[in-house]
């Protein structure tokens, strides 16, 4: 199974949801695992394990799919947005000119240790000036990396260059850890107090607060960055 076919798996489900298909992405990844078995049974992996190897198809491709939902709505705001493993190359003479700029205004300076991009899985930016808004991590559950975005936010805060970039992340919440604010599980905790926020693509009821909100709000805050820092009209 390929992320094509996860696509067109989630363009069939937004045609019966619309906007609400975000609520059934868990549901999606359900489907996709009884057609991913059906392939891994003709090319089984070593260990025969295919929880296994689901597991890390669908961690890697949650972040393909997150892409392609936002994609069309981001480049019609006059931004654009790449993924962060392209902008991982060893010399920047493989990166085009926009792509190595943008690289190298989200470099994190570890001093005589030399410069680190963060691990994100999105990174969203402006093509005219590429300057970053905002990097997003996208993971099935929290426990999966929500302390490592709260570390980079911190290390990103820290530098002139790159304080104001916002550092997001969109799950499906799988184990429900940011259902309830109070008392706060360990992950919600890490998400209010040391990311600029989460958003939830689940069916489940979630109490909403400043930092942790649907998915649906993703587009809606992003335009609240755009300005003053970002002009409002770009040649894309």
């Amino acid at each position: 199974m390929k992320i094509k076919d996860l696509i067109e798996l989630y363009e069939e489900k937004r045609k019966t949801y619309g906007p609400d298909v975000y609520k059934r992405i868990s549901e999606l990844f359900e489907k996709a695992k009884q057609l991913h078995h059906k392939d891994w049974l003709k090319h089984p992996t070593k260990m025969k394990d295919h929880e296994q190897s689901w597991r890390a198809w669908k961690g890697k491709n949650l972040e393909k799919l997150v892409l392609h939902m936002l994609k069309k709505e981001i480049e019609l705001l006059g931004l654009r947005i790449v993924e962060g493993n392209k902008l991982e190359r060893t010399t920047g003479q493989n990166l085009s000119f926009e792509l190595g700029s943008v690289k190298r205004n989200l470099l994190v300076d570890f001093g005589e240790f030399g410069s680190y991009l963060p691990d994100v899985d999105l990174v969203v930016y402006t093509p005219k000036t590429f300057d970053i808004l905002a990097v997003i991590s996208s993971k099935v559950t929290l426990r999966e990396r929500i302390a490592q975005t709260g570390y980079w936010k911190i290390k990103l805060s820290r530098d002139e260059v790159t304080k104001h970039i916002k550092v997001f992340f969109i799950t499906p919440d799988e184990d429900n850890t940011l259902s309830v604010k109070k008392p706060a599980k360990k992950g919600r905790a890490i998400v209010e107090v040391d990311t600029d926020g989460s958003y939830v693509m689940s069916q489940n009821l979630v109490e909403e607060s400043n930092k942790v909100k649907m998915f649906d709000k993703f587009i809606d805050d992003l335009k609240k960055l755009m300005n003053p820092r970002i002009p409002t009209t770009f040649q894309v």
